[in-house]
């Protein structure tokens, strides 16, 4: 009896699983579906801006951002502007990201650092390349939570260093999932890489 109630609950269980495998894939064909209708706007601005081989991460971090749902794709009106709000074109999105995308790769170069310090600093501000410099040059969770915690919380308003709740696979994984208030996202390299994975795995279908 026994035997077969536990053989029961493990074949719910990967029923469970099966389905939610498939609403899961089925959720990131939509989004990658919408951030592909911005594939020439993409290229054409990674040409601009000297990083004609990125634009699988520049898609990733439009996935990251806005799953392709906002016209400010890459959220990037703070950083042209100073400010959230201010750009209003799916088009200026893309420039402006592009943009800071670009001069974010290129300083992390310039620094000796890898190419997920960049990322990062998509989400940090161009500050945290030298703060990984003087670390080791690589990025990692450790030094991320560092900055977020220690230097970008606390300048934004959370003296404190309080944390909420953020739930996400290499959250859950890390930490518990939590993230610092004002503190940015001390796991976007990860998740702009995982999807930059995602981008180029299901490039075929699009």
């Amino acid at each position: 009896m026994i035997k077969r109630i536990l053989k029961f609950l493990l074949g719910l269980l990967i029923l469970l699983l099966i389905i939610g495998g498939v609403v899961l894939g089925i959720r990131n064909y939509r989004i990658l579906k919408d951030v592909h209708r911005y594939d020439d706007e993409i290229a054409e601005a990674a040409e601009k801006y000297g990083i004609a081989n990125q634009t699988d991460l520049i898609a990733a971090i439009i996935f990251t951002e806005t799953k392709g749902k906002h016209s400010d794709l890459m959220q990037s009106s703070e950083s042209r502007y100073g400010e959230s709000g201010k750009i209003t074109d799916e088009g200026d999105s893309i420039d402006a990201g592009v943009k800071f995308l670009a001069q974010a790769l290129q300083e992390a170069k310039a620094a000796g650092c890898d190419e997920e310090t960049a990322i990062q600093a998509y989400n940090f501000g161009l500050d945290y390349i030298n703060y990984v410099a003087e670390r080791g040059k690589k990025n990692s969770k450790e030094i991320a939570e560092s900055y977020s915690r220690d230097v970008l919380s606390p300048k934004l308003g959370n003296a404190d260093q309080t944390k909420y709740r953020y739930w996400g696979i290499h959250s859950l994984l890390y930490n518990g999932g939590f993230l610092y208030h004002n503190g940015g996202n001390l796991f976007y390299a990860d998740i702009v890489k995982w999807n930059e994975t995602k981008y180029e795995l299901t490039a075929f279908l699009f």
